[in-house]
Protein backbone atom coordinates (compact mmCIF):
# COMPACT_ATOMS: atom_id res chain seq x y z
CA UNK A 1 0.00 0.00 0.00
CA UNK A 2 1.34 3.36 -0.71
CA UNK A 3 0.28 6.91 0.89
CA UNK A 4 -1.41 7.34 -2.45
CA UNK A 5 -4.10 4.53 -0.77
CA UNK A 6 -4.90 6.22 1.87
CA UNK A 7 -7.17 8.62 1.83
CA UNK A 8 -7.93 11.79 3.40
CA UNK A 9 -10.25 13.18 6.14
CA UNK A 10 -13.34 14.23 4.53
CA UNK A 11 -14.00 16.90 7.45
CA UNK A 12 -10.55 18.80 6.07
CA UNK A 13 -11.14 21.14 3.51
CA UNK A 14 -7.88 22.56 3.17
CA UNK A 15 -4.06 20.74 3.70
CA UNK A 16 -2.16 23.03 6.36
CA UNK A 17 1.46 23.00 5.74
CA UNK A 18 3.56 23.91 9.20
CA UNK A 19 6.79 24.27 9.75
CA UNK A 20 8.28 23.30 13.33
CA UNK A 21 10.89 25.66 13.79
CA UNK A 22 12.99 27.02 16.35
CA UNK A 23 16.93 28.19 15.31
CA UNK A 24 17.64 26.67 19.17
CA UNK A 25 18.85 22.96 18.95
CA UNK A 26 17.26 20.54 21.86
CA UNK A 27 13.68 22.29 22.15
CA UNK A 28 11.86 19.37 20.64
CA UNK A 29 10.82 20.00 17.09
CA UNK A 30 11.71 16.20 15.73
CA UNK A 31 10.09 15.11 19.08
CA UNK A 32 7.00 17.31 18.49
CA UNK A 33 6.93 16.53 14.59
CA UNK A 34 7.02 12.63 15.10
CA UNK A 35 4.41 12.77 17.79
CA UNK A 36 1.90 15.20 17.02
CA UNK A 37 1.99 13.24 13.28
CA UNK A 38 1.41 10.42 14.98
CA UNK A 39 -1.56 11.30 17.18
CA UNK A 40 -3.01 13.24 14.62
CA UNK A 41 -2.70 9.79 12.58
CA UNK A 42 -4.73 8.29 14.98
CA UNK A 43 -7.39 11.02 15.06
CA UNK A 44 -8.26 9.72 11.41
CA UNK A 45 -5.78 12.46 9.49
CA UNK A 46 -3.62 11.82 6.89
CA UNK A 47 -0.11 13.17 8.09
CA UNK A 48 3.29 13.62 5.68
CA UNK A 49 6.33 15.02 7.87
CA UNK A 50 8.96 16.28 5.60
CA UNK A 51 12.35 15.40 7.35
CA UNK A 52 14.29 19.03 6.46
CA UNK A 53 17.12 18.76 8.89
CA UNK A 54 20.81 16.63 7.83
CA UNK A 55 20.34 15.03 11.32
CA UNK A 56 17.67 12.71 10.17
CA UNK A 57 16.05 12.53 13.62
CA UNK A 58 12.33 12.40 12.43
CA UNK A 59 13.56 9.75 10.34
CA UNK A 60 15.17 7.35 12.26
CA UNK A 61 12.22 8.19 14.86
CA UNK A 62 10.12 6.25 13.12
CA UNK A 63 12.45 3.44 12.62
CA UNK A 64 13.78 4.46 9.15
CA UNK A 65 17.19 2.75 8.72
CA UNK A 66 18.99 5.88 6.64
CA UNK A 67 21.96 4.00 5.94
CA UNK A 68 19.41 2.09 3.34
CA UNK A 69 17.87 5.12 1.84
CA UNK A 70 18.76 5.22 -2.17
CA UNK A 71 16.91 8.51 -2.00
CA UNK A 72 16.06 11.22 0.10
CA UNK A 73 14.73 14.80 0.56
CA UNK A 74 17.90 16.04 -0.92
CA UNK A 75 17.27 14.41 -3.85
CA UNK A 76 14.21 16.30 -4.13
CA UNK A 77 15.23 19.61 -4.05
CA UNK A 78 18.38 19.38 -5.88
CA UNK A 79 18.22 16.69 -8.58
CA UNK A 80 13.92 17.09 -9.22
CA UNK A 81 13.21 13.51 -8.11
CA UNK A 82 9.17 13.84 -7.23
CA UNK A 83 8.62 13.54 -3.68
CA UNK A 84 6.28 10.68 -3.95
CA UNK A 85 9.17 8.33 -5.40
CA UNK A 86 11.06 9.71 -2.02
CA UNK A 87 7.91 9.04 0.07
CA UNK A 88 7.96 6.35 3.14
CA UNK A 89 5.81 4.23 5.55
CA UNK A 90 6.19 4.57 9.28
CA UNK A 91 4.85 2.13 11.86
CA UNK A 92 1.90 4.39 12.40
CA UNK A 93 -1.18 4.32 10.61
CA UNK A 94 -2.01 7.45 7.83
CA UNK A 95 1.28 8.59 8.61
CA UNK A 96 4.05 9.28 5.87
CA UNK A 97 8.01 10.75 5.86
CA UNK A 98 9.90 12.43 3.30
CA UNK A 99 13.30 11.14 5.05
CA UNK A 100 16.80 12.86 5.79
CA UNK A 101 20.23 12.24 5.54
CA UNK A 102 23.53 13.19 6.39
CA UNK A 103 23.32 14.47 3.00
CA UNK A 104 21.51 17.47 3.45
CA UNK A 105 24.17 18.88 5.11
CA UNK A 106 25.53 19.88 1.76
CA UNK A 107 22.58 21.34 0.44
CA UNK A 108 22.42 24.57 2.26
CA UNK A 109 25.96 25.17 0.39
CA UNK A 110 24.85 24.01 -3.01
CA UNK A 111 21.34 26.24 -2.63
CA UNK A 112 23.39 29.26 -2.73
CA UNK A 113 24.01 29.36 -6.77
CA UNK A 114 20.92 27.30 -7.76
CA UNK A 115 17.86 28.66 -9.47
CA UNK A 116 14.90 29.49 -7.19
CA UNK A 117 16.90 28.69 -4.08
CA UNK A 118 14.53 29.84 -1.62
CA UNK A 119 11.19 28.02 -3.04
CA UNK A 120 12.63 24.78 -4.29
CA UNK A 121 10.76 22.60 -1.03
CA UNK A 122 7.88 24.30 -2.11
CA UNK A 123 8.10 23.25 -5.81
CA UNK A 124 8.40 19.50 -3.95
CA UNK A 125 5.41 19.74 -1.85
CA UNK A 126 2.79 21.84 -4.28
CA UNK A 127 2.08 18.38 -6.31
CA UNK A 128 1.29 16.29 -3.50
CA UNK A 129 -0.09 19.15 -0.97
CA UNK A 130 -4.08 17.68 -1.70
CA UNK A 131 -2.96 14.33 -1.20
CA UNK A 132 -2.71 15.46 2.78
CA UNK A 133 -4.69 16.79 5.69
CA UNK A 134 -1.67 18.02 7.73
CA UNK A 135 2.18 18.33 6.26
CA UNK A 136 5.15 18.45 8.88
CA UNK A 137 8.36 20.46 7.94
CA UNK A 138 10.67 19.52 11.10
CA UNK A 139 13.64 22.12 10.44
CA UNK A 140 17.17 22.28 11.25
CA UNK A 141 18.65 24.33 14.30
CA UNK A 142 19.29 27.36 12.23
CA UNK A 143 17.89 30.23 10.57
CA UNK A 144 20.14 29.25 7.06
CA UNK A 145 18.85 28.61 3.49
CA UNK A 146 16.86 25.41 4.49
CA UNK A 147 15.00 27.35 6.95
CA UNK A 148 14.26 29.66 4.03
CA UNK A 149 12.56 26.86 2.19
CA UNK A 150 10.88 25.46 4.93
CA UNK A 151 9.00 29.33 5.81
CA UNK A 152 8.78 29.87 1.88
CA UNK A 153 6.64 26.31 1.47
CA UNK A 154 4.31 26.44 5.12
CA UNK A 155 1.17 28.48 5.35
CA UNK A 156 2.20 28.71 9.42
CA UNK A 157 5.04 27.97 11.80
CA UNK A 158 4.59 26.11 15.05
CA UNK A 159 7.79 27.05 17.45
CA UNK A 160 8.73 25.11 20.08
CA UNK A 161 10.01 26.55 23.06
CA UNK A 162 11.56 24.60 26.24
CA UNK A 163 10.79 25.72 29.75
CA UNK A 164 14.28 26.20 30.40
CA UNK A 165 16.49 29.54 31.51
CA UNK A 166 16.92 31.62 28.26
CA UNK A 167 13.38 30.01 26.76
CA UNK A 168 12.73 33.33 24.82
CA UNK A 169 16.18 33.38 23.50
CA UNK A 170 16.84 33.77 19.79
CA UNK A 171 12.71 33.58 19.56
CA UNK A 172 13.08 37.56 18.49
CA UNK A 173 15.57 36.66 15.65
CA UNK A 174 13.65 33.98 14.27
CA UNK A 175 10.30 36.61 14.27
CA UNK A 176 12.57 39.03 12.02
CA UNK A 177 13.26 35.76 9.78
CA UNK A 178 9.78 35.48 9.94
CA UNK A 179 8.68 38.83 8.79
CA UNK A 180 11.23 38.68 6.14
CA UNK A 181 9.76 35.72 4.56
CA UNK A 182 6.43 37.41 4.86
CA UNK A 183 7.30 40.44 3.18
CA UNK A 184 9.15 39.39 0.17
CA UNK A 185 8.77 35.46 -0.72
CA UNK A 186 5.89 34.14 1.55
CA UNK A 187 3.17 36.81 1.98
CA UNK A 188 0.14 34.47 3.69
CA UNK A 189 2.99 32.72 6.38
CA UNK A 190 1.52 33.36 9.92
CA UNK A 191 2.33 32.00 13.35
CA UNK A 192 -0.09 28.53 14.01
CA UNK A 193 1.08 28.07 18.11
CA UNK A 194 3.84 28.25 20.48
CA UNK A 195 4.56 25.25 21.76
CA UNK A 196 6.17 24.76 25.64
CA UNK A 197 7.92 21.75 25.88
CA UNK A 198 9.72 19.61 28.45
CA UNK A 199 7.97 21.66 31.54
CA UNK A 200 8.54 19.99 34.50
CA UNK A 201 5.51 20.81 37.04
CA UNK A 202 7.71 20.56 40.23
CA UNK A 203 9.84 23.23 39.65
CA UNK A 204 9.07 27.10 39.84
CA UNK A 205 11.38 27.96 36.66
CA UNK A 206 9.10 25.82 34.39
CA UNK A 207 6.26 27.77 35.78
CA UNK A 208 7.81 30.56 35.53
CA UNK A 209 8.69 30.21 31.59
CA UNK A 210 5.29 29.55 30.96
CA UNK A 211 3.63 32.46 32.78
CA UNK A 212 6.60 34.84 30.40
CA UNK A 213 5.60 32.84 27.14
CA UNK A 214 2.23 33.15 27.42
CA UNK A 215 2.29 37.12 28.69
CA UNK A 216 4.34 37.00 25.46
CA UNK A 217 2.29 35.63 22.78
CA UNK A 218 -0.85 35.59 24.35
CA UNK A 219 -3.54 33.10 22.44
CA UNK A 220 -1.11 31.63 20.51
CA UNK A 221 0.45 29.53 22.89
CA UNK A 222 -1.04 26.11 23.00
CA UNK A 223 -3.02 24.95 26.50
CA UNK A 224 -1.06 21.71 26.43
CA UNK A 225 1.98 21.30 27.67
CA UNK A 226 4.62 18.76 26.94
CA UNK A 227 6.46 16.99 30.29
CA UNK A 228 9.53 15.59 30.54
CA UNK A 229 9.51 12.32 30.77
CA UNK A 230 11.97 9.19 30.05
CA UNK A 231 8.95 7.44 27.65
CA UNK A 232 9.64 9.93 25.45
CA UNK A 233 13.06 10.02 25.33
CA UNK A 234 13.31 6.34 25.20
CA UNK A 235 10.78 6.33 22.40
CA UNK A 236 13.12 6.67 19.49
CA UNK A 237 15.63 3.89 19.96
CA UNK A 238 12.85 1.42 19.20
CA UNK A 239 12.24 3.87 15.97
CA UNK A 240 8.46 4.45 17.42
CA UNK A 241 6.26 7.51 18.68
CA UNK A 242 5.28 7.38 22.25
CA UNK A 243 2.24 7.16 21.59
CA UNK A 244 2.62 3.86 20.68
CA UNK A 245 5.66 3.01 22.83
CA UNK A 246 4.16 3.90 25.69
CA UNK A 247 -0.09 5.01 25.12
CA UNK A 248 -0.84 5.49 28.80
CA UNK A 249 2.37 7.84 29.61
CA UNK A 250 2.09 11.16 30.58
CA UNK A 251 3.88 12.79 27.51
CA UNK A 252 1.82 10.56 24.63
CA UNK A 253 -1.31 11.85 26.35
CA UNK A 254 -0.18 15.01 26.06
CA UNK A 255 0.41 14.73 22.18
CA UNK A 256 -3.00 13.16 22.16
CA UNK A 257 -4.09 16.28 23.91
CA UNK A 258 -1.83 18.52 21.91
CA UNK A 259 -3.47 16.75 18.11
CA UNK A 260 -6.75 17.64 19.14
CA UNK A 261 -5.73 21.97 19.65
CA UNK A 262 -4.04 21.67 16.44
CA UNK A 263 -7.36 19.85 14.80
CA UNK A 264 -9.74 22.92 16.50
CA UNK A 265 -6.89 25.78 15.42
CA UNK A 266 -6.88 23.86 11.69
Amino acid sequence: MTYKDVKRSKAEKDTRIIAIINQKGGVGKSTTAVNLAAALGVQNKKVLIVDFDPQGNTTSGFGIDKERLSQCVYDAILNDVPAEEIIQDTPCKRVFVVPATIQLAGAEIELVSAIARETRLKDMIDPIRDEFDFIFIDCPPSLGLLTINALAAADSVLIPIQCEYYALEGVTKLLESMRMVKGRINKSLDTFGILLTMYDSRTSLSNQVVEEVRNYFGNLTFKTLIPRSVKISEAPSYGLPVTKYSPSNKGARAYVSLAREVIRRA
